[in-house]
């Protein structure tokens, strides 16, 4: 958090600097950890798929994140993030059907990215945040290359006009082996209590 708040002084951007990813193993229930995070500093990325209850569980997330004032994002589902006021996360820059993201209000647009195709892709859906994963070694996915700090940064070179917020392994050490290429992060763990 320490690190999050200092990126958000130094930039003074209106986007957030850290992203609580839901997942349904690690985080079955969310709405503990929304409730925990600091006004302003964060977001949430919803991607419960395909589990009982995602549209009372995806409302229920809506509502605290509209009460705290946190920006959401909805992973892969147009018809779901609209429905919420939220925006879209991109899977690869993959759009996943049209996104319009000027109705009623600013409608975020984010994406995963893994390797250098997916940057690219991500860059021209015009994502204005690309989560580049893994950057670290992570239980979310257990035995996946992870891209170590030498790649992670190599990859943000080359795409220096994006925002590249680094996934997967995160804390407040080794998120500053990235230096000045990273502008936020995703976490799962990192943030929850």
């Amino acid at each position: 958090m320490a690190w999050g708040r200092a990126v958000k002084q130094r930039r003074r951007s209106s986007l957030p600097v850290l992203w609580l990813f839901t997942d349904t193993l690690r985080l079955p229930d969310p709405l503990h950890a929304i409730f925990r995070l600091p006004r302003g500093l964060c977001g949430v990325v919803f991607r419960h798929d395909n589990v009982a209850g995602r549209l009372a569980l995806a409302l229920q997330i809506a509502k605290l994140c509209k009460r705290r004032r946190l920006d959401l994002v909805v992973t892969g589902d147009v018809r779901l993030a609209l429905r919420l006021g939220a925006g879209v996360h991109l899977r690869g820059g993959k759009r996943p059907g049209y996104v319009r993201l000027s109705k009623r209000g600013r409608r975020l647009l984010t994406s995963s990215a893994h390797n250098f195709s997916e940057l690219r892709r991500a860059k021209l859906a015009g994502a204005e945040i690309v989560f580049l994963s893994p950057a670290f070694p992570t239980p979310t996915h257990p035995g996946a290359v992870s891209l170590g700090a030498l790649r992670w940064v190599g990859l943000a070179r080359r795409f220096e006009g994006l925002k590249l917020y680094c996934l997967g392994g995160v804390s407040g050490e080794n998120i500053r082996l990235l230096g000045r290429f990273v502008a936020g992060a995703g976490a799962i763990t990192a943030l929850t209590p």
